[in-house]
């Protein structure tokens, strides 16, 4: 079932180059809507593990959920990681 979640930090096409290079392998098709605030990352979810799965690898990056309570530190350190996500993103775009 395609599934569509809202994820803050997502500021621009690195951003979302990063998010879809880290998700193709194990999700494929990714969309990453860059129109919206907070930014739309709509997959294919297949259960309750696969979108556990999801929100694991994009928190890793940076990327939490718009749902997720967070303190200032843990806040203060996820965007500081989108920052790195995002370069990272910008260049391997082709």
């Amino acid at each position: 079932m395609r599934k569509s979640f809202r994820v803050q930090n997502v500021k621009c096409g690195g951003c979302a180059n990063t998010i879809k290079e880290a998700l193709m392998e194990e999700f494929s098709e990714v969309d990453v809507d860059l129109m919206q605030e907070p930014r739309v990352i709509t997959l294919e979810i297949k259960d309750e593990e696969a979108e556990k799965s999801f929100r694991k690898k994009i928190r890793s990056l940076g990327y939490p959920m718009e749902d997720e309570e967070l303190g200032v530190f843990t806040k203060g350190g996820l965007k500081a990681k989108s920052f790195i996500s995002c370069a990272i993103g910008k260049m391997n775009e082709n």
